[in-house]
C-alpha cells in the first residue's frame, strides 16, 4: 500500500543559525503582511482578486535574503487564507473578516516546497541560506521527498518532511466490528464493554498553568522577564499538546489493530462546544482528532470507518429498542420495558455498533453509498458522499 506521510525530527541549530532562522522568519512575516495588505486593498477598491501568480511576481519587489521557493510559499499561504475567507462568506455564518495580519508570535514556520534543502547524513541537514544544521534522524524518511518545513515551537526547532509514495505495511485484522461511544467521564466506551479512561491532560496541568499565567500577567510589558514568562506558559501548552497527541495516536492505533469495521457517531462538535459548562472538557478530550486519526489509520487494515446518526443512541434500549428520557446527569441506563440495565455509554456504543452494521448491510444492497459512510483516500483524507 502506498500513501503520503509526514516525518518530523528535532533539529539543533547553533546560536548563529538560530539568529539566521529568526531573521528569515521576520523577513517572511514582513513579506506576508505586505502581500496581504496589497491583496486586501485590491479586493476593497475594485473587487480584484489577485491570484497566486500575481503575488509571486510581487515577491520579487522585496529584496530579502530568503530562498525564492520560500517566498513563493508565502503567496500560497495568502491564497489559501483567502480561499477559506471566500468559503466563510458563502456559508454566511456570523461575522466574516479578512485574513489577519501576523506578528512574529504568529509566524512560526518557513516552507521549502521543492528545493533548497538536502539530507547530508543521519546527523546533518543542509538548508539554503542557513547552512548545515545538526539533526536527529531516528528513522529515515521513506518515499519521495516533496516539501520541507522548519517549525519553531516553545520546546525547540523541528524539521518536517512531507513525502509521497510511501510504502506502508498492511495490518492483518480479524473480520470483526466494534462500536465506539466517546464521552467526557470516560474517553471512549466500546461495545464489547471495554472502557478507555479520559486522561484529562489539561485539567491535570491547570494549577501549574494558572500559576505561570499569574506570573506572566505581573511582568512589565516589553520587559525581558515578561518574554521569559510568556515562553514558560507556551512551553507548558506545547507539552500538553504533545501529551494529548501521543495518547490519541496510541489509542487510535490500538483500536484499528483489533477491529476491522469501526462505527462512531457523526458528531457536530462545533455546536456541542457552545455549551459553556462542557466546552473546555470537550476541547480537551479531542474527539474530532481521534475520529480523524481512525479514518486514515483504518485504511492500513482494509477496513472501514462508519459514521452513524447520533440521534437517541443514549436513550434507546439496545435490548428491546424502547426510547427513554435520559438527561446527562443520569449515568445508568435502566429499561422500564425489558429490565435491561447497563452504563449509558455502553448502551450507546452497542446502539452505534448496531447502526453501523445496518449501514454496511444497506450499502451492500444499494448502488449508491450511504451519506454517513466515510471513505478514506490514500492521503488519509475523509470524503463523505452527499
Amino acid at each position: 500500500m502506498i500513501t503520503q506521510m509526514n516525518f518530523k525530527y528535532r533539529i539543533y541549530p547553533s546560536q548563529k543559525q538560530i539568529i539566521k532562522l529568526n531573521k528569515t522568519l521576520s523577513d517572511c512575516c514582513f513579506v506576508y503582511n505586505k502581500l496581504l495588505e496589497t491583496k486586501i486593498n485590491a479586493y476593497k477598491t475594485d473587487k480584484t482578486n489577485l491570484s497566486k501568480f500575481d503575488l509571486d511576481k510581487l515577491t520579487k519587489q522585496f529584496d530579502v535574503p530568503v530562498h525564492s521557493q520560500v517566498k513563493q510559499n508565502i503567496s500560497k499561504r495568502i491564497n489559501d487564507a483567502f480561499n477559506h475567507f471566500f468559503r466563510r462568506v458563502k456559508l454566511k455564518k456570523g461575522k466574516v473578516g479578512f485574513p489577519r495580519f501576523k506578528n512574529l508570535n504568529r509566524y512560526k514556520s518557513i516552507t521549502y516546497p521543492q528545493s533548497g534543502f538536502k539530507i547530508v547524513s543521519e546527523r546533518k541537514l543542509f538548508v539554503s541560506q542557513i547552512g548545515n544544521i545538526p539533526i536527529v534522524l531516528d528513522r529515515v524518511p521513506k518515499g519521495k521527498l516533496k516539501t520541507f518545513c522548519i517549525k519553531k515551537t516553545a520546546i525547540g526547532w523541528f524539521a518536517i518532511f512531507s513525502c509521497s509514495d510511501v510504502p506502508v505495511e498492511k495490518i492483518e485484522v480479524p473480520d470483526n466490528q466494534i462500536g465506539i461511544d466517546v464521552g467526557i467521564e470516560n474517553f471512549a466506551t466500546l461495545s464489547n464493554g471495554e472502557v478507555i479512561a479520559n486522561p484529562a491532560l489539561l485539567k491535570k496541568s491547570e494549577k501549574k498553568l494558572a500559576k505561570l499565567q499569574r506570573r506572566f500577567s505581573r511582568k512589565k510589558k516589553g520587559s525581558a522577564n515578561r518574554r521569559k514568562a510568556r515562553f514558560r506558559v507556551a512551553r507548558l501548552h506545547e507539552t500538553i499538546f504533545n501529551q494529548r497527541s501521543d495518547f490519541l495516536h496510541k489509542t487510535s492505533f490500538s483500536v484499528i489493530k483489533r477491529f476491522k469495521i469501526i462505527s462512531v457517531e457523526k458528531l457536530q462538535i462545533n455546536n456541542m462546544v457552545k455549551n459553556h459548562h462542557l466546552a473546555k472538557s470537550i476541547n480537551d478530550v479531542s474527539w474530532g482528532i481521534f475520529i480523524q486519526m481512525l479514518s486514515y489509520k483504518v485504511e492500513r487494515t482494509g477496513g472501514q470507518l462508519v459514521k452513524v446518526n447520533p440521534r437517541n443512541t443514549s436513550k434507546t434500549c439496545s435490548n428491546c429498542g424502547t426510547i427513554l428520557d435520559m438527561p446527562l446527569s443520569k449515568r445508568k441506563f435502566k429499561c422500564l420495558n425489558c429490565g435491561f440495565v447497563c452504563h449509558r455509554d455502553l448502551n450507546a456504543s452497542i446502539n452505534i455498533n448496531t447502526a453501523g452494521r445496518a449501514e454496511i448491510n444497506a450499502c451492500e444492497h444499494d448502488v449508491r453509498p450511504s451519506s454517513v459512510k466515510a471513505v478514506v483516500d490514500e492521503a488519509g483524507t475523509i470524503f463523505e458522499p452527499a
